[in-house]
């Protein structure tokens, strides 16, 4: 029996294989010649474009843009470019369809058909676009964090655009959620009893006490009377009623140690208890005092070399050093000198009610000084030119010498045709350039230099840098 002949018969007579396969397709596709003329489409075609698939049989794709049906057309690309293309087609529904064509060749190698097949990304563009939105709408908090953030930070009186700085700030503010014993570490005028202040206000502990003790200042003879405080009649000169102590003082707050490594060696085991045991007795008394405190601590001190030399204990610094903060000096961390001196000036225009404006040659000269002094240096500077200055403008005529002849970067060369202001000027450009290559933005480069970003881009466009 012939098979084949039983199968043909089993078929209607209109039966067409090729578009039963065609039309069994979820997906659009659209067949054309080279001139745009419909041949095949698939049911889903229509269904995509609103119409009856049939209908677009023998239809011009460039009358069918021209109705608006859809855009921009696919067979005039493919014929031009002889090669697959895939690009965003918009219907008259308003869909994005990515939409790609594919060239057929005869047996002659000319181009015969072009095959069109599309995917609707309408929800995926939606998508991009709503992550596109979620993205701005995360760097505008993000922008509004950093500024509050910056607001909070310069309320308390500290600068941190360096990233040295911001280290250190950003591991105070870990610090504080936790009640971990921290030392502060950093040269004699870093801001190390700003920052421990800064922790306990952002803690828990906020509302309680605040007790600070200079290590280095309690003489010997009065050291246990002021830390752990006296009974009545403990000693010759006591006060009738006794005294509280400054670690008593600290319950339910912070106690920070400052200048901890100029704490004498026959104290240190003493204070190595009241860490450990948090009790301890007032001179002359035999009731222990249970207390709860946070402990700060801060040297300007190598405490591993007073280790190595007898002068510290080391059971004592390791309870000291749980987490270490380490305050870099002033002339480290250059990007933070401008604020700091912009944020000194307003402070003391408002304590002494005066208005001031420094002169860009003051400014050029504290920003090149060495600063060994670090901030508390600047704010004695500071200080000092706003109360002394007689005129408005604060110029360089006012600074000390010491300042003007002591800047940490080589003084340029003096020509005899070169005035004050063209010199002037090269430097401001020279730092301009140095702050570009280092924060690329102009936004940054303002924030880093503590001016506005428009005086920036004025600046740049002065001395023709892109």
């Amino acid at each position: 029996m012939d098979t084949k002949g039983l199968m043909n018969l089993s078929q209607p007579k209109d039966w067409n294989e090729n578009e039963q396969i065609l039309h069994s397709l979820k997906d659009d596709i659209l067949v054309t010649n080279v001139e745009g003329i419909i041949l095949k489409v698939s049911e889903v075609t229509g269904k995509i474009y609103g119409v009856d698939s049939d209908s677009l049989i023998g239809k011009s794709v460039y009358d069918l843009e021209a109705q608006g049906l859809f855009s921009p057309i696919l067979t005039p690309m493919v014929v031009k470019e002889n090669k697959k293309i895939t690009f965003v087609q918009t219907t008259n529904k308003g869909k994005k369809l990515l939409v790609t064509g594919i060239p057929v060749y005869n047996e002659q190698g000319e181009l015969y058909r072009i095959v069109s097949y599309s995917h609707d990304i309408t929800e995926l563009d939606q998508y991009k676009e709503f992550l596109f939105a979620m993205e701005e709408e995360m760097q505008r908090v993000k922008t509004e964090l950093g500024l509050l953030r910056s607001k909070q930070l310069h309320d308390a009186g500290i600068i941190a655009k360096s990233e040295d700085m911001k280290k250190a700030v950003s591991t105070a503010l870990q610090l504080s959620e936790v009640d971990v014993n921290a030392l502060l570490l950093g040269e004699s005028g870093v801001g190390k009893s700003l920052l421990a202040k800064f922790i306990h206000n952002k803690s828990h502990r906020s509302k309680g006490p605040f007790i600070e003790v200079n290590c280095g200042a309690i003489p010997d003879s009065l050291f246990e009377a002021e830390l752990f405080g006296y009974e009545s009649g403990a000693f010759t000169g006591a006060h009738q009623k006794g005294k509280v102590g400054l670690i008593e003082l600290s319950n339910g707050g912070t106690l920070f140690l400052d200048e901890i490594g100029e704490l004498p060696l026959q104290h240190q085991v003493k204070v190595l208890k009241v860490i450990q045991e948090k009790q301890f007795y007032r001179v002359g008394g035999t009731k222990p005092i249970k207390v709860d405190f946070r402990l700060v601590s801060a040297t300007n001190k190598d405490l591993q070399k007073a280790i190595n030399e007898k002068l510290f204990r080391e059971d004592l610094y390791f309870r000291l050093n749980v987490v270490p903060v380490t305050i870099p000096p002033l002339r480290k961390r250059t990007e933070d000198i401008v604020p700091l001196i912009h944020m000194l000036l307003e402070q003391f225009e408002k304590k002494y009610n005066k208005k001031k404006k420094l002169d860009e040659a003051v400014i050029h000269h504290l920003l090149h000084y060495e600063w060994r002094g670090n901030v508390r240096e600047l704010i004695n500077i500071m200080e000092r030119l706003v109360v002394l200055s007689p005129t408005t403008l604060i110029t360089d005529e006012h600074l000390p010498d010491h300042v003007k002849e002591g800047a940490s970067t080589p003084s340029p060369s003096i020509h005899a045709e070169q005035t004050l202001k063209e010199m002037l000027d090269e430097t401001e450009k020279q730092i301009l350039l140095a702050a570009r290559k280092k924060y690329r933005t102009t936004i940054r480069m303002a924030e880093a230099l503590g001016t506005s970003q428009p005086s920036i881009v004025r600046k740049m466009k002065k001395y023709q840098i892109i």
